[in-house]
């Protein structure tokens, strides 16, 4: 049995999904970010289920952002599950952030991003007080079992988050998505520093694979991170990947004059928002560029400087 709690969130995303499991082990889906209110509203679902914080047995992560792994301290009793890339935001790891800021700061040369928006290395790192400070004790792998809930298996579901996992029933054909599935809205492929600090991962094929899994597979319906349950989950992906085609063919036309870095791609593609919401608008062309360098439409050069262009192949 499943047992929804929306907590209130800081960011524009707004309420957040946890999910209170019942079998085996009394598990909670995600935590909500580190405020008060998600607390109390923490606190409040928990007690309208019929149990207190202390009750909860497992604290299960869907992925690392603040919105999703805050209040990680406030179930001392529990184990806490998730992914292998959790841990480095949950322990605050000083080598990986120093690699973090590093990563960025190469990135955004790369993309041709002009000096005077080179600050927005340190708006890259996510709120880290809205983070909780215990590790994974148990690390979840694609293929795994759900511990307490063997009627669940673990899939790695990567692209929106490099930590990202999914929990499919394949008995109940439900699946709880975090944020891989939302209903009224496509996640935003974000680009992220990798744990081995070698080549970064291409987020957009990431994440359109694993939505091409979870079509693969007879879902009825998504408990989803944000909103609403998600049904028609076959129909819906299959509009998100073709509209997700369309913006790629759209930033191919962009190049038809000659190269573009991503930053002038980003100009085009969010001439109103890309200033506000650099990261976010950046890592969204990038995904659009790497399914063109998959599929062999373009071109990649670097300058002298280091910048990358793209041109049509």
């Amino acid at each position: 049995m499943i047992h929804k709690i929306s907590v209130p969130t800081p960011f524009a995303v707004g309420d957040v999904n946890t999910y209170l499991l019942k079998g085996d082990a009394l598990t909670l889906v995600d935590v909500g970010p580190k405020t008060e209110e998600a607390h109390a509203a923490l606190k409040n679902g928990i007690k309208e289920a019929g149990y207190a914080l202390t009750d909860i047995e497992q604290v299960l992560l869907t992925h690392h952002h603040p919105d999703h792994a805050g209040w990680v301290d406030a179930f001392e009793q529990a184990t806490i599950l998730g992914h292998a890339y959790n841990q480095p935001w949950l322990t605050k790891d000083k080598d990986f952030f120093q690699f973090h800021d590093k990563f960025y700061l190469q990135s955004l040369i790369e993309e041709g991003v002009p000096e005077n928006y080179l600050r927005w290395v340190e708006k890259m790192k996510r709120p880290l007080h809205f983070i909780g400070n215990r590790p994974v004790e148990k690390i979840l792998q694609d293929g795994d079992i759900l511990p307490g809930h063997p009627e669940y298996t673990v899939l790695e579901t990567l692209g929106h988050a490099q930590s990202h996992l999914s929990f499919w029933s394949e008995k109940e054909n439900v699946l709880i998505g975090g944020d891989l599935i939302i209903d009224k809205i496509s996640s935003n492929p974000l680009i992220e520093p990798p744990l081995n600090k070698e080549k970064r991962a291409k987020s957009m094929l990431q994440y359109n694979a694993s939505l091409q899994r979870i079509q693969s597979l007879p879902v009825e319906m998504v408990y989803s991170g944000h909103g609403e349950e998600v049904y028609n989950v076959y129909e819906l992906l299959t509009v998100r990947l073709e509209k997700q085609r369309e913006r790629a063919m759209k930033v191919l036309d962009m190049m038809k004059d000659g190269e573009k870095t991503i930053f002038e791609l980003t100009q085009e593609l969010f001439p109103k928002v890309y200033e506000k919401e650099l990261g976010l608008t950046l890592s969204e062309t990038i995904g659009q560029v790497d399914y063109l360098m998959d599929n062999e439409y373009i071109t990649e050069r670097r300058t002298e400087e280091g910048i990358l262009m793209y041109g049509q192949a």
